[in-house]
């Protein structure tokens, strides 16, 4: 039965080659932030807070660039995007290599904005190949394998890097982008489901009041949540264990928690019934608070990290469903996009959070506030739901405004 639900998702014509392509093609941007701070570092000659602010810069040009790009896939459809932002970006990755750090602020910015969103857009090609009441598999198994590139593009990208050069990896990033692009334009895949088409021949973007709904403002939040949690988790386990002398063990470590994530994304997408984005992540955040209480042996630091993780696809997959339920097919590209930027804020905003309390208090701490930040974004997303709930109760209404 477990493997029935995915069986007959693959079954789907052009899913898996579709899944498996995005899965690929995603694979640079896991080591992109890694590879631009070590050219800085090392190329550039520069300091950590430089490194610093080519990341603030990448990590606002993806968070920018992403919903204007769904919105311009929602209008315009995928090829002409492909086409004038593939080779805009192609282009700010193979110059960055010769550029000074004045210029490669501003052109790393670009190459982020101009960046085809691989994980929205894959997000957008399970909405419109496989039919709504078989998406939680395929959602899942989109996660599970975004959970696996960020285990293997960063062990490839420390190869690369340091077989050859920071300078070669970002050669490497670019040419493997600009394939990805030429192959994505040949493919084609759709956006949208046939029945979507037929209702809407030609796609009408509604006013931003009549679908950005409460419903929806409060799974971005519980978007930012998610990655606040995972983002903070990591930055505190590699604090704890450099503080323990056990810095080596990280690698064995995250492993696992990936692992664990997988496992429990593959059971998301089998079981009948789920629960909802907000609970997932919920339990995430409440999971990890008495990690803090296990930081002596880096092996019993990994076992306390398992459960938190096991949730952490499961949460990302139900958001990505939440969002391509609530979202009309006209601005699915935009919502989306939305959501990939509420990924982006909430990880940016756990480095510097988290950073604070482990500076300030102590490594162990570290997992306390990425707990604690998660709850307080989970908190914001309550609001919205308890706003809708008020307005429904108020017009008679049900809700979905």
């Amino acid at each position: 039965m477990s493997l029935y639900k995915y069986r007959k998702v693959l079954e789907l014509p052009r899913v898996l080659p579709a899944i498996l392509f995005m899965f690929v093609a995603g694979l640079p941007l896991t080591i992109m932030s890694l590879t631009l701070t070590l050219h800085v570092l090392t190329d550039l000659g520069r300091g950590y807070f430089d490194a610093g602010v080519v990341g603030t810069a990448t990590a606002l040009g993806f968070a920018m660039g992403s919903p204007v790009l769904g919105r311009m896939v929602d209008r315009h459809g995928l090829r002409p995007v492909v086409v004038i932002c593939g080779t805009l970006s192609t282009l700010a990755w193979a110059l960055l290599p010769f550029m000074p750090f004045e210029g490669f602020i501003v052109l790393a910015f670009l190459a982020s904005l101009f960046t085809v969103p691989t994980g929205s857009l894959a997000r957008q090609f399970v909405a419109g190949l496989v039919p709504e009441d078989r998406r939680r598999p395929a959602y899942s198994l989109n996660m599970m394998l975004t959970e696996l590139s960020f285990v293997i593009g960063p062990t490839m990208g420390i190869f690369l890097i340091t077989l050859y050069s920071p300078t070669a990896a970002l050669a490497g990033i670019g040419i493997w982008r600009a394939v990805s692009y030429v192959v994505l334009y040949r493919l084609n895949w759709p956006t949208r489901t046939p029945e979507e088409i037929l209702i809407e021949a030609k796609p009408v973007r509604p006013a931003l009041r009549t679908w950005m709904s409460g419903r929806l403002v409060s799974t971005l939040f519980v978007s930012a949540a998610a990655l606040f949690v995972l983002s903070g988790t990591e930055l505190a386990l590699i604090a704890v264990l450099r503080d323990s002398g056990q810095l080596g063990f990280t690698g064995f470590v995250i492993a696992a928690m990936s692992v664990a994530s997988i496992a429990g994304g593959f059971v998301h997408g089998i079981v009948h019934r789920s629960l909802s984005q907000a609970s997932l992540a919920f339990g995430m955040s409440v999971l990890l608070l008495p990690v803090a209480l296990f930081d002596q042996t880096w092996w019993i630091l990994m076992i306390a990290l398992l459960p938190t993780n096991l949730l952490c696809t499961p949460t990302l997959a139900a958001g990505s469903e939440t969002v391509a339920n609530l979202a009309p097919s006209s601005v699915r590209g935009e919502a989306m996009g939305l959501q990939d930027s509420a990924y982006r804020i909430g990880q940016t905003m756990a480095t510097p959070l988290v950073g604070l309390a482990i500076d300030s208090v102590s490594p162990e701490a570290g997992f306390v506030a990425a707990a604690t930040g998660g709850l307080v974004l989970l908190g914001i997303a309550a609001l919205c739901n308890l706003w809708v709930s008020k307005t429904a109760l108020a017009s008679g209404g049900d809700g979905r405004s």
